[in-house]
């Protein structure tokens, strides 16, 4: 059977990366980054599941096979625009980012110039690693959206001073803004250091790739 459960989680994968965009179409933030965070962490989840699944059942296909490293690009690709599309283009956003888009659309590339023979471009371990790195980086990142939002719905109507004010402990803080500025300062750091790694091995993995595809590319003599 081709609709196997672990198919089925795949095609849930794959339907689930254009939503996470959607989200911010049809709600108001952070609303938007929540169900962005939940449906991407959830999406990225059923990446282990139906993985596990297909091979402890014993019902891998071809169709299962050809979606999951789809519905894996679809998803980061996806992901990487929207937050890349709300935040403040920094340089050390956009270059992990620009790396991690050029190797999937270079591989891609790669594995369909090579037909038959892509078979040579076998998911490493290493490639492995790779999605999961950008995968939970990631979901770090739309939680820094979380917390920078709620911060900004608790200063509202509030100047630079009583903020300065209320951060320094001068004034009791019982919004939590503290917290909330922590919590987004941190899942900023963290998220752009966890991509930056993702991008590092990204590039090695897609290096690794062009090296095995390269004795099928040479011309015939």
């Amino acid at each position: 059977m081709i609709w196997t459960l672990p198919n089925i989680l795949t095609v849930m994968r794959l339907l689930a990366a254009p939503m996470v965009a959607v989200m911010f179409l049809y709600f108001t933030r952070p609303y938007a980054d929540w169900f962005a965070l939940i449906l991407f962490v959830a999406a990225a989840l059923t990446d282990w599941v139906d993985g596990y699944l297909a091979r402890n059942w014993k019902q891998e296909t071809k169709l299962g096979a050809m979606l999951d490293p789809i519905a894996d690009k679809a998803m980061v690709v996806i992901a990487l625009m929207v937050i890349i599309g709300f935040s403040s283009w920094s340089g050390w956003l956009v270059l992990p980012a620009t790396v991690i888009l050029f190797r999937e659309v270079f591989v891609s590339g790669l594995r369909e110039f090579l037909g038959d023979t892509a078979g040579t471009l076998k998911v490493t371990q290493l490639a492995k690693w790779k999605t999961t790195l950008q995968m939970v980086a990631i979901a770090v990142l739309f939680s820094q959206g979380v917390f920078e939002h709620y911060f900004g719905m608790s200063i509202w109507g509030m100047d630079e001073d009583m903020v300065d004010a209320i951060l320094s402990g001068a004034v009791p803080d019982e919004l939590g803004l503290a917290w909330k500025l922590k919590g987004a300062q941190l899942a900023g750091t963290v998220g752009l250091f966890l991509l930056w790694v993702a991008a590092a091995l990204t590039l090695i993995t897609g290096v690794d790739y062009f090296r095995k595809a390269l004795p099928h590319l040479k011309e015939r003599e």
